[in-house]
């Protein structure tokens, strides 16, 4: 009678485990189709923009439309050149890039390092005004900037495009830093001082080396804007050899005059232009997820 008990309850318990696995399993199941669609549904324009970009003129409004070029008209790519001076446009984008994420990446860490880790008189009310400017949208100040640089001599160069990041790099990335760095233990520092390091041995060897992912997280979110800008160059920009990528787009549209003919070459030239923003994000996909999960965290 105990050994029938005794089965009795294994065979209970396999039953619960069994229907516990089945629930486990299914809820994974459900979470991947969902995750599945919602990629589908986010990857999708980029489809469509590739294969447009592959197709002839009868193909683009063809009825029903097709994803699959049949064939592929490789020869937008190639027409392409004839309207769209892309190396040139593309030189222009990466001195504005390079140039301004040079200036992110040295004083954003530099600021967002003086408001986290050093005492100073009036560090707290200047955070807020700091903060308090990523309120203001940029229509704001859109006029007064433009005023400051043409009475500068600086309108119709590259330079307002680029100068303005060496000044702080910017409210958002100076916030993401110091949430960053509030979640390092001050012992380190203690440490360093006892071991006779200044807080310019402390901020390289040790601050700059912990925020790696934070650094690569305003890298990314740098690159991208300055390599999509178009307003600015829009503003500031009047010598056509001056344009940027983002600019010489709506030219190259304004030249073809959206006929039907040059679209397959506009999507061309449109996915060339953002293959360096994937790449770029897939190179640095590691540290920028590292430095969005871990910043605010507190130690």
């Amino acid at each position: 009678m105990a050994s029938l008990d005794l089965s009795n309850r294994q065979a209970d318990k396999t039953i619960r485990y069994s229907a516990k696995g089945f629930r486990a399993g299914w809820s994974s199941a459900v979470q991947h189709a969902v995750l599945l669609a919602g990629s589908i549904i986010f990857v999708f324009p980029l489809l469509w923009l590739v294969s447009t970009s592959l197709k002839s003129e009868l193909q683009v409004f063809k009825v029903p439309p097709e994803l699959i070029p049949k064939p592929f008209e490789w020869s937008n790519y190639v027409d392409m050149w004839t309207y769209f001076p892309f190396f040139q446009f593309l030189e222009n984008t990466m001195i504005i890039v390079v140039l301004s994420m040079a200036g992110v990446l040295v004083t954003a860490p530099l600021v967002g390092y003086a408001f986290a880790r050093l005492r100073w008189p009036g560090r707290d009310l200047s955070f807020m005004l700091l903060l308090a400017t990523m309120m203001l949208p940029s229509q704001v100040t859109m006029i007064p900037l433009y005023l400051l640089f043409n009475q500068l001599g600086w309108v119709n160069t590259f330079l307002p495009l680029w100068v303005p990041a060496w000044f702080g790099g910017g409210a958002f990335n100076v916030f993401l830093i110091r949430q960053f760095l509030m979640s390092i233990p001050r012992d380190l520092e203690e440490s360093a001082f006892i071991d006779g390091g200044g807080y310019a041995t402390i901020y390289v060897r040790i601050m700059l080396p912990l925020i790696q992912p934070v650094i690569m997280t305003i890298a990314i979110f740098q690159f991208m804007g300055a390599w999509n800008d178009f307003v600015g160059p829009l503003i500031y920009l009047n010598d056509q050899s001056k344009f940027t990528l983002s600019l010489g787009l709506r030219v190259f549209q304004q030249q073809t005059g959206n006929s039907q003919g040059e679209i397959g070459m506009m999507m061309a030239a449109t996915t060339i232009m953002i293959i360096p923003v994937i790449a770029f994000f897939f190179l640095a996909q590691k540290k920028f997820i590292e430095g969005v999960v871990l910043t605010g965290i507190k130690a």
